[in-house]
């Protein structure tokens, strides 16, 4: 019970989150951008004003929603949903990739510690729960201890992620806006369309939390 009053909020708050995002997507994938251009000609665009369009390449990659911006190979890759296409939510995405690109480039430091901390976090993702187990299992709150620091450090990766993932999407809107790719009309539709993907950033974040607070209701009720 007392799992379930800590974890359904945030559960409930991922649903949404889910809903939310592609039901936005979709929205807005049917309203085309006024300027007719591709998500890919955006990305290009925005990256050559700010002097880095040689250095970074944009590159279509299969599935959807599976744009993400690859700081090892220097490349922005656009799923096919917006690689190709000139709606409002083709060019948001695709400003909010180069977003994370101009951020590698300037050296942003919450997206530099996010860097930095990926191997560590994902050994501690695919390590905690089991640890916790065993520790929970065998009433070794030491174990726990352990598995709740090692969880400790998925935490941090999630909340380090807010302030990356909205700074993106500031930047994105800014471009756009600055080289005239959409219209002040637009500009809202483009704000939802990233407001929206927000938000499963923040559900994650939050859900994260609240199993480092239960696990830590575990431990301090096991060492009393």
């Amino acid at each position: 019970m007392a799992y379930l009053i800590f974890i359904i909020p945030a559960f409930i708050l991922s649903l949404y989150a889910q809903f939310k995002v592609k039901s936005t997507f979709n929205k807005y994938s049917q309203i085309r951008s006024s300027r007719g251009i591709s998500g890919a000609e955006v990305a290009s665009t925005i990256l050559r004003r700010n002097g880095i369009g040689s250095r970074v390449n944009v590159e279509a990659v299969k599935g959807n929603l599976s744009d993400h911006y690859d700081p090892v190979a220097h490349t922005v890759r656009l799923s096919e949903t917006v690689y190709g296409k000139n709606s409002i939510a083709a060019i948001g995405v695709a400003a909010h990739e180069v977003g994370h690109a101009i951020q590698h480039n300037q050296q942003y430091g919450p997206l530099e510690l996010r860097h930095k901390i990926v191997p560590v976090t994902n050994f501690a993702s695919s390590a905690s729960f089991p640890i916790l187990l065993v520790g929970i299992l065998m009433n070794s709150m030491n174990l726990v201890f352990m598995g709740i620091i090692l969880f400790s450090l998925v935490v941090l990766f999630h909340i380090v992620t807010l302030p990356v993932e909205l700074n993106a999407s500031r930047r994105a809107l800014a471009q756009l806006s600055e080289a005239g790719l959409v219209t002040n009309d637009e500009l809202p539709m483009v704000r939802n369309v990233l407001g929206a993907a927000a938000l499963t950033y923040l559900a994650a974040a939050l859900m994260a939390v609240s199993n480092l607070l239960y696990y830590l209701l575990i431990f301090v009720s096991g060492d009393e």
